[in-house]
């Protein structure tokens, strides 16, 4: 078993040399998460997603008022869903999933969220790590934290037919930043029900190197990839979400290599746009759908 705690500091792919076809992004693989734009309405983000050719979302649960789907009914989003040919994804997310002991009211929080995903026509609730400084437990309890957790959480996900994707961070202080280390969890859990969350900003910040995927990870374990940018130039330890933009060919997170390298790997999932930036959240709908489309062009190869 490998588990790989340890950082790497900055690391870029080369662009891979496969076939053209297996590096072929097309448009309706890409998805929006919600928070690329989280003043629009449910109806707004799915006709954004109709207009550019996309076809699936991501909802949360951490925007202002905390509700996933507002003041909707889950009868009124599977219409939507319907109406505009859009999949609703992900649920995303269960935060700090892999602390020990585990508290009643996280297990109360994981049936909620599987219930809605089940009323609403989602395919999946994603789970994310403890992410503290303060954090004091070692490597291996980290680790053993992990799977004590997916193992208590998997009954409920996979009764539901609910899947659960597991996001790594990159942050330094990420109690889990390996999409290996994820792997390994998941493998030792014994459930199916799991995947993982290929984010290429965690990446670029986390400890898995070329060589390390080449050699201990299988891309049919990821569910789905978080995609964005920065032309921002900083020290690694610097970059925060904040900074996460769109993709364009000045990205400092060498997005697009990132997912030349899944595609030519064999990854055949979805790829969501997930921008935290301020500024990409605070256009103006126009402006916002041309720069998605340019970053979709960049993406695709079709500029």
């Amino acid at each position: 078993m490998y588990i790989y705690f340890s950082r790497s500091g900055k690391f870029h792919f080369p662009l891979y040399q496969g076939r053209r076809s297996k590096l072929m992004l097309s448009t309706s693989r890409i998805a929006l998460n919600r928070i690329v734009c989280p003043r629009l309405t449910l109806d707004e983000l799915f006709k954004l997603c109709a207009e550019l050719g996309l076809t699936g979302i991501e909802l949360r649960n951490d925007l202002p008022g905390g509700r996933i789907i507002d003041s909707y009914r889950p009868a009124q989003v599977r219409s939507l869903a319907e109406q505009f040919g859009i999949k609703v994804l992900t649920i995303n997310a269960l935060q700090q999933f892999n602390l020990a002991p585990l508290p009643d009211e996280q297990m109360e929080e994981v049936k909620k969220l599987v219930d809605l995903a089940r009323a609403i026509g989602c395919q999946a609730v994603v789970l994310c790590p403890n992410n503290d400084p303060h954090d004091s437990r070692d490597a291996n309890r980290m680790y053993a934290d992990t799977v004590r957790a997916l193992k208590a959480f998997g009954p409920v996900f996979q009764q539901s037919g609910v899947a659960a994707y597991v996001e790594p961070l990159g942050f330094f202080q990420s109690s889990l930043a390996s999409a290996v280390t994820a792997q390994e969890a998941i493998r030792a859990s014994g459930f199916s029900c799991y995947k993982i969350v290929f984010d290429t900003f965690h990446h670029f910040l986390g400890p898995d190197t070329q060589e390390i995927l080449e050699r201990g990870f299988d891309v049919r374990l990821i569910g789905i990839v978080h995609v964005s940018g920065t032309a921002v130039d900083l020290p690694d330890g610097e970059y925060r979400d904040e900074h996460r933009g769109l993709v364009f060919p000045d990205d400092r997170f060498k997005s697009r290599e990132q997912i030349h390298f899944l595609l030519a790997k064999g990854y055949e999932g979805p790829v969501a746009f997930e921008p935290f930036s301020e500024q990409v959240q605070a256009q103006e709908l126009t402006e916002l759908t041309s720069e998605l489309k340019c970053s979709i062009d960049y993406l695709t190869g079709n500029s």
